[in-house]
Formats: C-alpha cells, sequence, structure tokens
C-alpha cells in the first residue's frame, strides 16, 4: 500500500489490502470520516456508467482482522462496499444503501461506533450478563473494578536503547467456522451452529448489548448497518501462541479501529477531526455531537454518550501508556526489593522498563514480568553496521 506523507491518504496498485488506524475505539461513541478520492465515478450525463478506477471499502476492524483482504472480509471486521454501498461483515454482502447509491468519487462517509462500557463489556466475557437485568449502559460507572493492564513484551535492545515487541492477537477457530456457510457441527455439541449473542457458550461469539455502527453520506444519516457487534476483550481475543504470552490478557491496544481497503488504484482519505467536511448533525462547538435524539439508542435504554472524533483517542493512548509506563516501572521496583538496603534496584533496570528509555542491563524480575519465561540474557539483540 502506498500513503501521502501526512499518512492520510493511501492507495494501491495491487488486490485489496486493508489499512488499519494506530489507535482503537473501546467503549463510548466515536466518529471518523472517509473521502473517496478514486473508485466508481459518477454517471456521465448521458446515463452511461464509465468504468471504475478501483475500488474502496471502508468501515471498524479489530486487531485480529486480516490486513490482506478487505474490510469485512473475516468475522472481525464490519465493512462497507462502493459498490451499491451494500453492508458486508464475514464476506457476506447484503443490501443496505438505497437502490443505485453507490459510493462514489468525492463521496464522503462518516462511520460511528457506539461502544458500552467496558465495565458491562466485562460483565459479556465474564458470563455474567442478564439481559432482565442490564437493560442500560451507564458509561459513567468505569474504572474502579478495571482489571490490569497486562502488557507481555519480549525486550530488544537496539543502539543503546530497549524496544519491546508488542504480541499479536489471533483469529479462533470458532469464528472461522462461522465463515463458513455449512460449518462442521461438532460431534460433542451444537454450539459452533448458534448464532452469536451475548450469552452464547463460545466467549468469542458472545455480542455487545447497546453496540452499533451508524453511516452517514455526505453529511446525511444513510442508516444502521450493523449491531450488537462482536466482543473483543479476552478471553474473546486470545494472543498468538509465544513464549512468554499469557491468554486472557488485556494489553489495552484491544478494540475496534477505524479501516480502509483499496483495490487496484481505488484512493482514499481519512479524517479523524475534530474538523470534518461534514460534522454529524447536532455537533457543538467544541467537536462533539450530542445524540441524545437518536432513536436506537433511547430504545436501549442506555445513557447516552457524546459523540467525540476517533482523532481524541490519540491523545489518550499516548496518556495512558504513560500511566502504563509509570506502573509497570514501580512494579518492577517493588519486585527487585522496593526501599529495601539490601536489594536496591539499579537506575538502568528501571529505565530499561520504560519503552525507549537508556539502559543497559535489565532485571530477571523485569524480564519475567516483560516475558513471562525471559531471563536477562534472553533479551533479543539486533545488531546493525553503522555506515
Amino acid at each position: 500500500m502506498l500513503f501521502d506523507e501526512l499518512g492520510k491518504i493511501t492507495t494501491t496498485e495491487k488486490g485489496y489490502r486493508m489499512a488499519r488506524a494506530n489507535v482503537g475505539v473501546r467503549e463510548g461513541n466515536w466518529y471518523w470520516e472517509c473521502k473517496i478520492i478514486s473508485g466508481v465515478k459518477p454517471k456521465l450525463p448521458n446515463g452511461e456508467q464509465p468504468e471504475p478506477e478501483g475500488h474502496v471499502r471502508l468501515g471498524w476492524a479489530r486487531r485480529e482482522a486480516s490486513l490482506d483482504g478487505p474490510v469485512g472480509f473475516d468475522a472481525y471486521g464490519y465493512g462497507l462496499r462502493d459498490i451499491a454501498g451494500q453492508k458486508v461483515h464475514m464476506s457476506r454482502p447484503k443490501d443496505f444503501s438505497p437502490p443505485g447509491e453507490d459510493i462514489k468519487e468525492g463521496d464522503v462517509i462518516g462511520l460511528e461506533i457506539n461502544l458500552p462500557s467496558l465495565s458491562l463489556h466485562r460483565k459479556v466475557v465474564e458470563g455474567h450478563y442478564n439481559k432482565a437485568v442490564d437493560v442500560a449502559d451507564d458509561l459513567e460507572a468505569t474504572g474502579a473494578e478495571a482489571p490490569d493492564i497486562i502488557r507481555d513484551r519480549v525486550p530488544i535492545r537496539y543502539k543503546a536503547h530497549l524496544y519491546f515487541e508488542q504480541f499479536e492477537y489471533h483469529s479462533t477457530k470458532e469464528l472461522e467456522d462461522l465463515m463458513n456457510p455449512s460449518p462442521v457441527v461438532s460431534t460433542t455439541s451444537n454450539m459452533s451452529t448458534e448464532l452469536p449473542h451475548p450469552n452464547h457458550p463460545i466467549v468469542s461469539m458472545r455480542t455487545l448489548p447497546f453496540s452499533c455502527i451508524k453511516v452517514y453520506k455526505n453529511g446525511e444519516y444513510v442508516g444502521t448497518p450493523f449491531t450488537d457487534l462482536l466482543a473483543f476483550l479476552p478471553p474473546a481475543s486470545k494472543p498468538l501462541p509465544q513464549v512468554g504470552a499469557r491468554d486472557g490478557l488485556d494489553d489495552g491496544m484491544l478494540g475496534y479501529f477505524p479501516a480502509i481497503s483499496v483495490f487496484r488504484g481505488g484512493a482514499a482519505e481519512v479524517n479523524f477531526g475534530p474538523d470534518f467536511w461534514y460534522p454529524p448533525p447536532s455537533m457543538t462547538g467544541d467537536g462533539d455531537v450530542n445524540m441524545a435524539d437518536d432513536a436506537t439508542s433511547v430504545d436501549h435504554g442506555a445513557k447516552i454518550k457524546e459523540l467525540q472524533p476517533v482523532g481524541k483517542r490519540y491523545n489518550e493512548q499516548i496518556a495512558e501508556d504513560i500511566v502504563y509506563d509509570i506502573l509497570d516501572e514501580v512494579d518492577f521496583w517493588m519486585q527487585d526489593g522496593g526501599a529495601s538496603a539490601e536489594t536496591k534496584p539499579d537506575s538502568t533496570d528501571i529505565a530499561a522498563a520504560v519503552p525507549g528509555a537508556v539502559g543497559t542491563e535489565i532485571s530477571k524480575a523485569e524480564t519475567a514480568a516483560l516475558g513471562g519465561n525471559h531471563v536477562a540474557g534472553e533479551i533479543k539483540e539486533i545488531v546493525q553496521e553503522d555506515e
């Protein structure tokens, strides 16, 4: 894929490839826009339809979604096709836009996602969700009971700096089987044939109440193509099996990410706000949107939360990373003996806990916390000859 210097415009000369934002959303209501630069062309004055110059698909995708296919190729993405404005999930296109309403060059598509609070999300993945009791989602009641964010990392020393390799998350067999129109029924149960819902016996097939994706076209509301999105918190998401990786842990980077797929010359530009080309309805002066008049949210009984531009998540992610770095540093310091005179930690040991910090050593306690089974002598060394 090819990008401009600002990383906002993307295209490709090959088949479908997907570009995913580097910051995702985990709860609340978020919005971003995509402008079609090259793709399906508007009809000529005589009514003829010119040949398209590539194709574009756009939507929201999780970390497990394949980058070698279009948005909506698997169960980890929800996308829109430029042809006929169809919605796509698990490679199954379905009609969504009005007949004849292609997504054409020059069109600006706004994508809004509504996600429940992390506290309700955890109820779903832990099997505690009760539809009769959890009739509303209190987005304000989050944080106090949140589990630890545990960031298993592989430490790599490179030119007197320590970098940390992030474990990736992999697709699950259950969701791969769900993509199959004729899934093989397990000999032990029929759970694999049961459609996803919040109380599904298989965690990866549980859905999030009060969640949905809404679509706007050139500032006009089109509709809600997707509801009851699949849950992403562990154990619904699992890291790739590697030495030191642990199952069932949240590294703080799971969620739904803005995503664009382009095909053979298709090109698109993203806008993460706050200065949108077509601001959503009821936008306030500070760049937020009050969606209190949205019938879908009111019907669900969920507490309304203002719609925010996805660009705000970048600064939030930076702040979260700083907090997690400090917590890791204190944790490693305590594992090395804390303020005890017998085992005072070396300054380089603490510095090594912070990504990008200069350090020459890393303690066994640090590597145990970072990788589980790593020891000080197992730090990967990348050697590059200076020119």
